[in-house]
């Protein structure tokens, strides 16, 4: 069987796509299935996929190439915030099962399978069409297989140690105002700063550094798991990040740094998952921080977002997915 996997990431627009794609390589290699990923990035994107065959172009200009290799295929998955509509039908023609993964209804996608996994995807009204499949909700959340089936982390009685994780690139310059603020305002807290392979601010973090603060290179999915399961509290953006806090059990403070990542922290707020302090640029956004910290000082506060999240996030949801599709394209499953 032939699968491809097609998505893009680099230090200016982060590696999201690529870890999420990660979880469905694995869900793949699982059932015995050997991805070909496909990715329009940076140097840094040939340490994130490491051992994964892979072949790194920008597939948005060279189609030729990116149709060589897809050629025969019989599932292909696309995730872009870059690919035109019409390449997205192309594709569709031309494969078997194409699978699209989506945040925010960006297109009107052509015939094949939707997924989005986001918490508030059932909100979005996508429209009920003719050879399209929809896979919506957290039941198919797209994390890494680290983070699957994992055992439910000890709640402590109070806050001694906070993760600061603001995405592979930091590409709003987040981490050191945080950091410099968690240092006036509570020195005694041990910091634990993920500092990602797209970051260009890390001389920025390490001038504000202070005795109680460890910073984290270039982590992980084992790294990223270790520190969460040793973190009583998490300062993060919205990516795929709150997922895996929710699915650890840390209680998490989120700030939204793209569009995509809104209507998700929001969503995690209603339902008690995480506190959202704001959109990157609100000017209460640090004086948010601070109050939820204070906040979450109750411990009853943060066992009850743990439990909802907990509740609500299905880790190994990329199981699903690819169960679905291979049903699918032995015919075995209708559309929904």
């Amino acid at each position: 069987m032939k699968v491809c996997i097609i998505t893009e990431g680099n230090s200016d627009i982060g590696y999201g796509h690529i870890t999420r794609c990660t979880s469905l390589y694995q869900a793949f290699e699982e059932k015995g299935i050997e991805p070909f990923f496909i990715v329009n990035g940076d140097e840094n994107v040939k340490n994130t996929l490491n051992t994964k065959r892979n072949c790194i172009f920008n597939w948005l200009i060279n189609t030729d190439k990116l149709f060589g290799i897809i050629n025969g295929s019989d599932i292909v998955v696309l995730d872009s915030y870059l690919a035109t509509l019409l390449l997205y039908k192309k594709i569709s023609e031309v494969i078997k099962i194409p699978v699209f993964i989506d945040d925010n209804l960006r297109l009107e996608y052509p015939p094949g399978v939707v997924v989005n996994y986001s918490i508030s995807a059932k909100k979005i009204k996508y429209h009920n069409r003719e050879n399209i499949n929809y896979l919506l909700g957290p039941k198919y959340c797209l994390v890494r297989n680290e983070f699957w089936n994992v055992q439910n982390k000890i709640e402590s009685d109070e806050i001694k140690t906070i993760m600061i994780t603001l995405g592979g690139s930091d590409t709003k310059n987040l981490t050191p105002p945080i950091l410099e603020m968690l240092n006036t305002l509570f020195p005694n807290l041990e910091k634990k700063v993920i500092v990602g392979m797209g970051f260009k601010n890390i001389d920025n973090i390490e001038a504000v550094l202070d005795k109680n603060c460890e910073l984290i290179y270039f982590p992980t999915a084992e790294d990223m798991k270790k520190v969460m399961r040793e973190s009583d509290l998490a300062i993060t953006a919205g990516g795929t990040t709150i997922y895996e806090l929710a699915i650890i059990g840390v209680p998490a403070i989120s700030v939204a740094v793209a569009d995509n990542q809104l209507n998700n922290v929001k969503a995690f707020s209603e339902l008690g998952i995480n506190y959202f302090a704001g959109w990157w640029q609100n000017k209460n956004l640090f004086e948010n921080i601070k109050k939820f910290i204070l906040l979450l000082k109750n411990k009853e506060r943060r066992k009850k977002m743990v439990i909802s999240g907990q509740k609500h996030i299905k880790s190994d949801g990329s199981r699903s997915i690819i169960e679905y599709i291979l049903n699918k394209l032995n015919g075995k499953s209708s559309f929904e």
